[in-house]
């Protein structure tokens, strides 16, 4: 078995080659990040649940079949690996809270279509992943759990509303996660733990058994320390399922192989400003204009412009806080937060108008991608936040600070164009920030591309959190 310094950040990818080639199995591998879980995991609240009976159990199988299997590119890519749940999504067997400590002992009876297609490549499910309550909030506070802490700092949030999934990523406890994104929550907590966050076009991933959700503005998403990794785990979770309400076909290239073809020449926009909210902080500014001068260095035409996005936020305000209605949750188990949020929902003819007005607005921003291939923003306008950091504020006050502070997410979720968050650099408190990319709808090759381009110079995935801040704190 290698040794603990080996594994601790081995890519997912490079721990399939190990597998593959038998030189460790896959029991030895969920003894590994167990341990590392049963250590670390205690301070961070990336889990909300362990399942590791039923993983080693998986992973006595699984050891089994590939010591009879003689030629083992028969099996599946991922086979053996460990990965997570985000506990806003059923895995059979599995207790499913949405984020809410009162209801944290139910069981879910069946898998929702992600999970099964995460079980047929291969991996073995661990647990289930923090998420905050209904999935409503950037950051995860909620009532009766702990709070899901960076791994770089435990004073401050690993974000949300993947931010558990995200934390256990960057701490290693697993290789490759997925999530969710409804208006950052995989890009959020990638930028807060430094690592690459995948929101996909709408349609590339079934949220199977369920169909629309919130007029489309949600998708699964994929959260891992390199580009490859993320390439690989949206080849194996994409593709549509039988009713699905909208779907985009599989590429002809795998994504995987996609991200070492070459772009051509780019025409990227890019801002440090984005309306309503404004400038960004200045070492976001500055990430955002490092990353312009790569890729202009790399051949790209770059442009300082952007969509103004005003319109958008009021709609879609409307729209996200509805989901706290959609979930039908009796009043006195939700969060006082979420509660607020649940009288402000509006009636059906609100939030149709709303819904009208998004994609209305959506297409004159997805219009603005005539004239550019690729949009490169700040992923959140300020850098992350301490836990607690607003907890004092009242309920309105809060909700002002969220829109500023995840500003230029949620409108590629209105559009449903793709967006990858990437890992640049980290504040003065040593807690990543980075940027985003934005591709056309349906493009998410071209800004895999960039990113595994911008991956090789920046050599993000050689940076870990020390394990002895999170373990003697």
């Amino acid at each position: 078995m290698k040794n603990d310094s080996n594994l601790k950040f081995i890519s997912a990818l490079d721990l399939s080659t190990l597998i593959h080639r038998k030189e460790i199995s896959p029991v030895e591998i969920i003894e590994f990040y167990a341990a590392r879980i049963s250590k670390i995991d205690p301070f961070l609240g990336s889990f909300t649940y362990v399942a590791l009976e039923t993983a080693m159990e998986t992973a006595k199988n699984h050891t089994e079949i590939l010591g009879k299997t003689t030629d083992t590119s028969t099996l599946p890519l991922f086979f053996g690996i460990p990965t997570a749940i985000k506990d806003l999504y059923p895995v059979a067997g599995m207790p499913i809270s949405y984020g809410n400590g009162f209801i944290k002992d139910q069981i879910s009876s069946s898998d929702c279509g992600l999970v099964t297609k995460i079980k047929q490549a291969g991996f073995i499910i661990l647990g289930k992943t923090a998420t905050s309550e209904l999935g409503s909030l950037p950051y995860i506070e909620s009532m009766g759990l702990p709070p899901a802490r960076n791994p770089y700092n435990l004073e401050y949030t690993s974000g949300g509303s993947s931010g558990g999934a995200a934390a256990a990523v960057a701490a290693g406890l697993i290789p490759v996660a997925p999530g969710s994104d409804g208006g950052g929550s995989v890009r959020g907590p990638a930028f807060c733990c430094g690592l690459v966050g995948l929101k996909p076009s709408r349609g590339r991933i079934s949220n199977a058994p369920v169909g629309d959700y919130l007029g489309g503005i949600a998708t699964h998403g994929c959260l891992s320390r390199t580009v490859a990794d993320n390439a690989a785990l949206l080849d194996v979770i994409s593709g549509y399922i039988t009713g699905d309400p909208y779907w985009l076909p599989n590429p002809a290239v795998s994504f995987l192989d996609a991200i070492t073809q070459d772009t051509g020449k780019l025409r990227i926009a890019f801002a440090t400003s984005v309306l309503p909210s404004g400038e960004g902080d200045d070492i976001l500014q500055q990430q955002v204009k490092n990353i312009a001068h790569h890729l202009q260095d790399m051949g790209h035409c770059l442009s300082e412009a952007c969509p103004d996005f005003t319109p958008l936020v009021e709609p879609f305000v409307t729209i996200w806080q509805s989901s706290v209605s959609l979930a039908a949750f009796p009043e006195q188990i939700l969060s006082p937060m979420n509660r607020w949020l649940n009288g402000r929902s509006q009636d059906l003819g609100g939030y149709l108008q709303s819904l009208h007005q998004i994609q209305i607005i959506s297409r004159q921003i997805v219009a603005f991608f005539d004239d550019f291939d690729v949009l490169l923003l700040p992923t959140y306008l300020q850098p992350p936040i301490k836990v607690g950091a607003w907890s004092d504020l009242s309920f309105e006050d809060t909700l002002q600070h969220i829109i500023k502070w995840i500003n230029p997410c949620p409108p590629f979720n209105a559009t449903g164009q793709p967006a990858i968050a990437i890992p640049t650099g980290f504040t003065e408190q040593g807690i990543p920030v980075g940027v985003q990319l934005i591709g056309k709808p349906n493009d998410e090759a071209t800004i895999l591309q960039l990113a595994y381009q911008l991956e090789k110079i920046i050599n993000w995935h050689q940076y870990h959190p020390k394990e002895v801040i999170i373990i003697n704190t």
